[in-house]
């Protein structure tokens, strides 16, 4: 059996207006109706596969990725004081390495008080009447806030993924049925608290 994939994102008004507005100028029977759910960010895949393991395909599909500024952070991410590891601690210091000393002019740059000392990136002491919190480490981000690039660009420095990359399939048209067929978002396995920009 031959099957293929092709997906198409594009400008939503040129994708609605290929399949149609109205039964007249339709390219299929119904197809249509699927106009109602190009809005926002979306794309179409035309395939010969069935619509369930296509489905499946996509609730199993998930890629981590580096925040983007104006989203909102998952965790708290806070650089340890002393020597500047590569991970600032996101894995046991005997898989961790020093961070490159290139990379200092840049760190400082971003508002991260560090210094060389020995050849080795050392973020500075906390200063007089400092908080506990801020005496453990330099704060980048805390759950919940919203970043911006300057944080986002730190936390891709020491390789801190804080978003997922995932598909959700809104509808779907079949030529066997020419009939669109609204997708459950739960059954999908959709994630609880993601907002689409069509909704």
């Amino acid at each position: 059996m031959l099957c293929y994939f092709r997906l198409f994102f594009g400008k939503t008004t040129l994708m609605a207006r290929a399949l149609g507005h109205t039964p007249e100028d339709s390219y299929a029977e119904n197809i249509y109706k699927l106009t109602d759910y190009l809005k926002g960010s979306v794309g179409l895949l035309f395939t010969n596969r069935q619509p369930d393991s296509i489905l499946f395909y996509f609730s199993e599909l998930s890629q981590v990725d580096f925040a983007r500024a104006g989203v909102a952070a998952t965790r708290d991410f806070v650089i340890p004081r002393g020597v500047v590891m590569s991970t600032a601690g996101e894995v046991p210091a005997e898989y961790d390495v020093p961070m490159g000393h290139t990379i200092e002019p840049e760190l400082r740059r971003l508002g991260v008080p560090t210094r060389m000392v020995k050849g080795k990136i050392v973020l500075e002491e906390a200063p007089e009447g400092a908080s506990d919190e801020e005496k453990k480490g330099y704060v980048v981000c805390r759950a919940g806030d919203v970043l911006d690039s300057r944080q986002t660009r730190l936390l891709k420095l020491f390789s801190v993924c804080m978003s997922e990359f995932r598909v959700h399939a809104l509808a779907y048209w079949s030529a066997a049925t020419t009939e669109v067929i609204k997708v459950n978002r739960a059954a999908e396995g959709a994630m609880e608290g993601v907002e689409d920009e069509d909704e």
